[in-house]
C-alpha cells in the first residue's frame, strides 16, 4: 500500500483507496496524496533515499546565514500546507498553501505586494493586493486550469471562518504554474477537498521540497523542478530580521549553480538543439513554464517596500540561469508577518499611526532576499525526483553527476 516518510508518500503495490485518504485527513498530515484510479506508482531509489537540500550537498549561496529551518517557516506565525496528487499514469498535480499567520487573515490583513517580471501567469487576486497593499487570504499555489477550482475553494473556506459572517467580498491570491507536460492538466483535479486539506493541515517547521503541493508536476531547467524554499537571518546590527521564500519552480533556461554553468556541462539546457542543430525538442529546450515567489518577512514593511523587495527576488532568479522568456510568468509576491503593521478593521476615518522600516534599512533584506530565492530554487532542484506522467519521464538532476562540476569550479565546500 502506501508508505509515508515525512516529506511524501510512496507506492510500491496496490492503490491507496479512498477510504484511506478519508482516514489520512483526519490524522491531520500536512502531506496527503489522493489515489482513486487503478494503476501503480512505483517506488524510484531516489524516493526509497531522500535526496538532500543544497547546503546539506555543500552547495552554500551568498553570505548570510540561514534560519534554523533554512525555510519560509523561520518567519515566526507562518506555515505551510501541501496536498499532492499522483494517481494512475497521467495525475501529477496539487496546491500548496501559504499562511501568513495562524489567525483570521480577512481580520488581520498583512501589508503585502507583487511584482511581475513577466507577466504570461495567471496570478489571481494581485491587482487588489497593489492597489490596497494589503493581502486578506492565505496565498495559494497551484497547476494553471486549477486557479479558479483554488480561488473558489478558498473563498468558501475564508466565509466560513468565525467573524466572518457578513463579508461579501473575499480577494483570494492565487498561484500558479503549468505542469500540463506531465500531468493531466485539462481534468482540473484539485477541488475543494483538496484545498481544505492543504489549508487545514499548513504548519510551522520543515517544509516537504520538491515533487510535492503545487510542485507535483512541474519541469525546471529540463529537471524535475517543484517547491524549494530558503532564509536568511540578518545579525542584531541589522535590526535581527528573518527572511524567508519558497518557490514554485517550473521554467527553463540555463542552469547556474553558484556561478557555475551546471546546465552547460550536462549538456541540458536552453537553445542547446537550435545551437547544434539536432532537431530535438523537449523540457530540456524549452524555457516556458514559470516561477511563483513568496516571500515572508518579520521586519515592519508596508507595501511599497515589500514591492521594492519582491523586485529583488528576480536578481536572485537571474543567478540560476533563467532565460526570462516570453512564456513564463515570472511572479514575486511579498509580505510582512510583523503583527505591529497588520491591518485590522476600521470603523472611522481617522489616520492610522504604524512605524515601519526606513528604506535606508532595506539594503540587508535586499540581498537576504536575493540569496534565499536563489537557494530555494536549487533547493527544488536538488529535493525533486524522477517523475513520470502523461507518458513523459522528467529526470531529476543528477546530483553526484552536479557535484563533480561544482568542484571542478570550486563552488561547493568539500
Amino acid at each position: 500500500m502506501a508508505r509515508y516518510t515525512g516529506a511524501h508518500f510512496n507506492f510500491r503495490d496496490g492503490l491507496l483507496s479512498r477510504a484511506l485518504t478519508i482516514q489520512m485527513k483526519r490524522l491531520g498530515l500536512s502531506l496527503l496524496i489522493l489515489c482513486s484510479a487503478l494503476g501503480q506508482y512505483p517506488m524510484s531509489e531516489a524516493q526509497i533515499a531522500p535526496r538532500p537540500r543544497a547546503r546539506e550537498a555543500g552547495v552554500v549561496v551568498g553570505v548570510l546565514p540561514p534560519g534554523p529551518l533554512n525555510a519560509i517557516t523561520d518567519v515566526a506565525g507562518v506555515t505551510v500546507g501541501h496536498t499532492t496528487l499522483v494517481q494512475a499514469d497521467n495525475i501529477r498535480t496539487g496546491v500548496t498553501a501559504i499562511l501568513p499567520h495562524r489567525g483570521n487573515l480577512f481580520r488581520e490583513k498583512v501589508p503585502g505586494a507583487v511584482f511581475i517580471g513577466n507577466a504570461f501567469g495567471k496570478l489571481a487576486g494581485s491587482t487588489q493586493v497593489n492597489e490596497l497593499g494589503e493581502i486578506e487570504t492565505p496565498i495559494m499555489l497551484t497547476s494553471t486550469l486549477n486557479v479558479p477550482r483554488v480561488a473558489d475553494a478558498t473563498i468558501d473556506y475564508m466565509l466560513a471562518l468565525a467573524g466572518n459572517e457578513n463579508v461579501q467580498s473575499i480577494n483570494p491570491l492565487i498561484g500558479e504554474t503549468n505542469d500540463g507536460y506531465l500531468n493531466d492538466i485539462r481534468g482540473r483535479h484539485v477541488g475543494k477537498d483538496e484545498v481544505f486539506a492543504a489549508l487545514k493541515n499548513a504548519q510551522g517547521g520543515a517544509v516537504p521540497e520538491g515533487a510535492v503541493g503545487a510542485g507535483t508536476g512541474t519541469v525546471a531547467f529540463g529537471f524535475k523542478g517543484g517547491i524549494g524554499t530558503s532564509s536568511r537571518k540578518l545579525p542584531a546590527s541589522l535590526g535581527g530580521y528573518t527572511v524567508g521564500v519558497l518557490v514554485q519552480t517550473n521554467f527553463g533556461g540555463i542552469l547556474t549553480i553558484n556561478g557555475t554553468p551546471v546546465g552547460r556541462e550536462l549538456g541540458r539546457y536552453y537553445l542547446k538543439d537550435e545551437l547544434e542543430k539536432t532537431g530535438a525538442t523537449g523540457p530540456a529546450n524549452n524555457p516556458n513554464g514559470s516561477i511563483m515567489i513568496v516571500i515572508a518577512t518579520d521586519a515592519p514593511l508596508d507595501h511599497r517596500n515589500l514591492q521594492r523587495l519582491a523586485a529583488r527576488a528576480m536578481l536572485g532568479l537571474a543567478r540560476t540561469g533563467a532565460a526570462g522568456s516570453n512564456g513564463s510568468g515570472d511572479y514575486a509576491i511579498a509580505f510582512s508577518s510583523a503583527e505591529s503593521v497588520r491591518i485590522r478593521p476600521a470603523n472611522n476615518r481617522n489616520p492610522v499611526s504604524t512605524l515601519v522600516l526606513s528604506n535606508e534599512g532595506m539594503s540587508p533584506l535586499f540581498l537576504a532576499v536575493i540569496e534565499a530565492t536563489e537557494e530555494a530554487i536549487y533547493n527544488s532542484l536538488f529535493r525533486a525526483t524522477t517523475t513520470t506522467g502523461r507518458g513523459h519521464t522528467v529526470e531529476a538532476l543528477p546530483i553526484d553527476r552536479t557535484l563533480e562540476i561544482l568542484r571542478k569550479y570550486h563552488a561547493v565546500r568539500q
